[in-house]
């Protein structure tokens, strides 16, 4: 069964709120103050189902949305998810000041199919209806209500025409898409109540995706999580609401004033709220004035309202706009996605002011965090007198700041280019990369439809997967030269240590650890760099000694070698050498990597070869007795309580024996 909705617009006392009653038999009048003043405040609801031609049902669902100028916010709340209008016009006053201000409102939102109803064609002669149908017409010339067919008059009052509306209806909804019911869930709320017995419930237009009964959902912005109890659509209790419905939800772990119109339900930990967002901006030629920037607007998208700042960035002459549901475009052309046409050093040049009629890039700014995504339609409404004044499309809800680029970046988002969009947001995070969670919260596009649009990419080289990374390879090719020559260098400056710890080499470089990670093992398979235990060092680059570098490193060692456990003072040792202080430490730090040299305090050094045999005492002195005391070790091993308490010490971190009071378990 295909779902739609259909909303009404028109001006006021034009018949929208008789006219759904007509089809439907539902009252959307539903407040005391609505039936007593006889106008629409807020936004009213009705269902019906329709036969279509192939024998399936066809079921509709009505927001009617109030017609008076006072009121235009809440029909704004209304028709942000409509698939149909039913532009409504009374034939005993054809167009009014509302008419062209809701139909201006249709156009900035992207709608694409309608029929236009002349209403109380009762109320006027055949002459007069006539007349205001060509006036119609002329108003709608080139628009997408100039086709042939989609202008039917009726009348609520006798029911003429109300059949050939329905089955204008079900033509028109043939040619509406289905909304993607696999898509990420979003709903949002036009309405909250409580229900007797039920206790709090939402409403609203599900734009995309499933919601199912007992389903864990997230509120935005607030970030409080609720659980579905119950689900109905169209007034139907249903165990899942699916993309293009009207849907009720009953709602545990919120109370009504948890929550309110504007909100929105998702997914958990899905989305990402924002307080900007970087838009493609239309001013509409009407508006009675061109915009400044930095100009204060009211923003309207979907139930949301709110103020925002309008920071102009370019003047754009752009094409089509693209859908929330581009995700299905072809694929883009190989190469850079958009930083080759950058001008390095120029970004894009601010604007004083947008014209009627003209189009721009530009960057709004909110006083508080909401959610929006990429394909958001939205209306703006001058701060002063409130007059509708323009619209556009949400591209990027993660902006970053300003770059080189940018301008190039915004117009890859407005192309619509589902893998060249992916790609320009993979690129802009050059070396620290992208994760795929990311990228869902950044486009709102499920985690297989974005595998699906990278594959190529991936394929081809010019992305490289990392586990759930996305890296630009370009910039991932520059971090592996400078991994390579920060290597380099250390090895200029450090002839006498074996590498560079993965640590130190990686904050050199600048990254994060799951990208240098990804470089490092391309650069080793490359066989450009040899990576040991945790030192990196480049291939044949090992420790390089000068004659009284390599004789000194011999005298330590012998003389720790020699000394058995009655080791000399460390400092004594370095003393006697040739070479400087420097270089005599790092020779030491050489015999400790290597293990030659063993510390077992902060002033105690072992050979290796000591300790070995010290194991060996202790193994057989276990023969004798499993337990050992201070003088016992002293005795044992000859040496004074300076070595004997720090040699015992050791002995226990190595698990070679276990204090217990005043005396060692050997282990």
């Amino acid at each position: 069964m295909k779902s739609i909705i259909v909303g009404t617009a028109g001006h006021i006392d034009h018949g929208k709120t008789a006219l759904v009653k007509a089809l439907t038999g539902i009252d959307a009048d539903r407040l005391e103050e609505e039936k007593r003043r006889g106008i629409t405040i807020d936004l009213g609801f009705a269902h019906m189902d329709l036969p279509t031609p192939s024998g399936e049902t066809l079921r509709l669902g009505f927001v009617d949305v109030p017609g008076h100028e006072r009121f235009i916010r809440n029909m704004l709340a209304g028709v942000g998810g409509i698939d149909l209008v039913l532009l409504v016009i009374a034939a005993d006053e054809a167009i009014k000041p509302q008419t062209r201000e809701h139909f201006d409102i249709l156009q900035l939102l992207g709608v694409q199919r309608g029929i236009t109803v002349l209403t109380k064609s009762d109320a006027v002669d055949a002459e007069t209806l006539e007349v205001v149908r060509l006036e119609v017409e002329e108003f709608l010339r080139g628009t997408f209500l100039d086709k042939p067919g989609s202008t039917v008059a009726v009348s609520s009052l006798t029911g003429a025409g109300l059949e050939e509306l329905k089955r204008a209806m079900v033509a028109a909804a043939a040619g509406v898409p289905q909304r993607d019911s696999h898509a990420i869930a979003r709903l949002p709320i036009d309405r909250v109540f409580t229900m007797k017995g039920f206790g709090t419930v939402v409403t609203g237009t599900l734009v995309a995706g499933t919601i199912r009964r007992e389903d864990e959902m997230e509120v935005f912005p607030t970030g409080r999580r609720v659980r579905v109890r119950g689900a109905q659509v169209h007034g139907q209790t249903a165990e899942a609401a699916v993309a293009g419905q009207r849907t009720a939800l009953n709602l545990a772990g919120a109370s009504t004033e948890d929550l309110s119109r504007g909100m929105t339900l998702a997914l958990p930990a899905t989305f990402a709220v924002t307080r900007q967002a970087d838009v493609r901006l239309r001013l509409l030629s009407s508006a009675p004035r061109p915009l400044k920037d930095r100009a204060r607007v009211h923003f309207h998208s979907h139930t949301m309202e709110t103020v925002a700042e309008v920071v102009l960035l370019q003047e754009k002459e752009l094409d089509r706009i693209p859908s929330a549901s581009s995700g299905q475009a072809p694929s883009a052309s190989s190469g850079r996605v958009f930083a080759k046409k950058a001008k390095v050093g120029h970004p894009p040049i601010g604007m004083k002011q947008l014209t009627p009629g003209a189009e721009a890039l530009a960057r709004l700014k909110l006083p508080e965090a909401t959610l929006l995504l990429p394909g958001d339609r939205f209306i703006i409404r001058q701060f002063s007198p409130v007059v509708t004044i323009g619209g556009g499309v949400v591209l990027d809800a993660a902006p970053m700041p300003r770059m080189p680029g940018h301008g190039d970046f915004l117009q890859v988002l407005a192309g619509g280019d589902a893998e060249a969009i992916l790609r320009a947001r993979v690129e802009r995070r050059q070396r620290e990369g992208i994760s795929i969670s990311r990228l869902v919260a950044e486009t709102g596009w499920a985690k297989h439809a974005i595998e699906a649009q990278l594959a190529q990419a991936v394929r081809t080289g010019s992305v490289v997967r990392a586990g759930e990374l996305f890296l630009d390879a370009p910039a991932l090719e520059a971090l592996k030269s400078g991994i390579v020559d920060a290597a380099g260098n250390f090895h200029k400056k450090n002839p006498l240590v074996g590498g560079i710890s993965k640590e130190e080499l990686r904050a050199q470089v600048d990254a994060r650890p799951e990208v240098f990670e990804t470089a490092a093992a391309m650069l080793v398979r490359e066989k450009k760099l040899e990576v040991v235990g945790d030192l990196v060092r480049l291939p044949g680059h090992g420790v390089e000694m000068k004659d009284e570098e390599a004789e000194s490193k011999k005298k330590i060692e012998d003389a720790f070698a020699t000394a058995g456990l009655k080791v000399p003072a460390l400092h004594e040792v370095l003393a006697g050498l040739k070479v400087d202080k420097v270089r005599a430490q790092k020779i030491v730090t050489l015999l400790l990597r290597d293990k030659a040299l063993i510390k077992v305090s902060d002033e105690l050094v072992f050979h290796r070869s000591a300790l070995e045999q010290l194991r060996r005492q202790m193994a057989a002195y276990k023969t004798k007795s499993g337990k050992i005391d201070v003088a016992s070790f002293k005795e044992l091993t000859g040496v004074t309580r300076k070595y004997a308490i720090p040699l015992l010490e050791y002995l226990d971190r190595e698990r070679v024996t276990k204090r217990v009071g005043d005396v060692r378990q050997i282990l």
